[in-house]
């Protein structure tokens, strides 16, 4: 049983991380609005941005208790647009672009609350031994990213049929590409993984962030069948010991926690 139900602050909201951003943007202005007025000096442009980055990144953290990825994007995001407009000179056009190139990247980031993470080819190479060598399987990576993991897994064991489900449209796009040139039994959609039913697969695998482990975890369990294997990357569900933790030893100290299903 997990140890809080779903439904609760742990599950995904919709709004919430929307609404904690809008406040901390507009608070973290506001105040450096203010201190532009109380301080006995005056603030150059330059310190009020930087000045609103930290009040945004500790705000963000400290206060809201959200992810230290936000507290990082808080603190970096008007010093390097500034940064950007002051150093390269550039027309406006140039920022909506950049704006919708990172939605293309990123998608709705502030909804799934999960980075763009790519899998280790140490995590390739760990995965391919967990699978079975002499029967076909079906996995599905749950927000495959560029594509990299399962691509590289359908040329290793081509006798599996592999699935990746992917919110950000440009990344998707890559994947596909990478699917069409391969010409493996892989396939990836663009969509959420709240809306894909896991009940068809051999193995399901993640590496996505602790927000949505929980709640993963309750869909893995009401969906998955019997003996298949759930396997997420560096991120635990709180509260469930895994049956296997495989420390992979690359460039970010990742695990992969295996759990087989009951």
């Amino acid at each position: 049983m997990l140890p809080y139900p779903v439904g609760t602050v742990q599950d995904i909201s919709p709004e919430s991380p929307l609404k904690k951003n809008f406040l901390v943007l507009s608070g973290s202005i506001l105040a450096v609005c203010l201190l532009g007025i109380i301080l006995p000096w005056p603030l150059t442009l330059l310190h009020a941005v930087w000045l609103q980055g930290v009040i945004a990144a500790l705000t963000s953290h400290y206060l809201l208790r959200m992810p230290i990825w936000w507290a990082g994007i808080h603190l970096l995001f008007f010093p390097v647009l500034l940064s950007a407009m002051l150093v390269l000179k550039l027309p406006a056009s140039w920022y909506l672009a950049g704006f919708i190139v990172l939605m293309l990247i990123f998608g709705r980031i502030h909804h799934t609350q999960v980075p763009l993470f790519l899998s280790s080819r140490k995590a390739v190479n760990t995965l391919a031994e967990l699978l079975p060598k002499g029967q076909q399987f079906k996995l599905i990576d749950l927000g495959s990213g560029c594509g990299g993991l399962i691509c590289k897994l359908a040329r290793m064991l081509p006798h599996g049929s592999y699935c990746g489900i992917e919110a950000a449209m440009l990344p998707c796009w890559i994947s596909q590409l990478r699917a069409l040139l391969s010409r493996q039994d892989c396939r990836f959609e663009w969509g959420s993984i709240w809306q894909h039913d896991l009940s068809g697969y051999d193995v399901v695998y993640a590496y996505l962030s602790p927000v949505p482990m929980p709640r993963l975890w309750e869909k893995a369990r009401r969906e998955m069948r019997p003996g298949s294997l759930f396997i997420s990357n560096t991120f635990t569900v709180p509260g469930i010991q895994p049956d296997r933790s495989i420390p992979l030893n690359d460039f970010s100290g990742a695990v992969l926690y295996v759990w087989k299903m009951g």
